[in-house]
């Protein structure tokens, strides 16, 4: 059983690589047309599994994986992130509360990652919440008020 899964997932994998799928169903039709037989959780497992999330690209919205991010880490994708998923930004003592819409928090919590900035320790992403922690509130303060600027 596991040898099928691990074909899935990489055929699942090469195509979000090779087109832009805006959502599961273009996923699973596109899976069943290399013969797999899937499910719509079958799907929403794997792409959590092979780290798969949405972003936009050219104007889409579609799925990327990891390391199709991290080629694209620079200042101006973190602002581009922030503006299109980022609701709100507030301060909690020494941890920077942003919220997302639901499914977008680690979207933005990767784009943070990768931007390293001096401010954040760490961060922790839910559904529509990131939380990321700072060493001072000053610094708290500093970095919710760049993410502000940026957004």
């Amino acid at each position: 059983m596991s040898e099928i899964k691990d074909r899935r997932q990489k055929a699942m994998a090469d195509l979000i690589r090779e087109h832009v799928l805006a959502n599961q169903e273009e996923v699973a039709a596109r899976l069943s047309a290399q013969g797999f037989e899937v499910t719509q959780a079958t799907v929403s497992r794997d792409i959590d599994q092979i780290g798969a999330l949405k972003v936009r690209r050219n104007g889409r919205i579609g799925y990327a994986l990891p390391d199709q991010l991290t080629a694209a880490a620079t200042p101006s994708r973190l602002a581009s992130v922030l503006r299109d998923w980022v609701r709100s930004v507030d301060i909690a003592a020494t941890i920077v509360v942003l919220k997302t819409p639901p499914g977008s928090a680690h979207l933005v919590g990767v784009a943070l990652d990768e931007a390293a900035l001096d401010e954040v320790v760490g961060n922790i992403c839910g559904d529509d919440t990131i939380f990321a922690a700072c060493r001072s509130t000053a610094d708290a303060e500093a970095l919710a008020a760049k993410l502000k600027e940026l957004a």
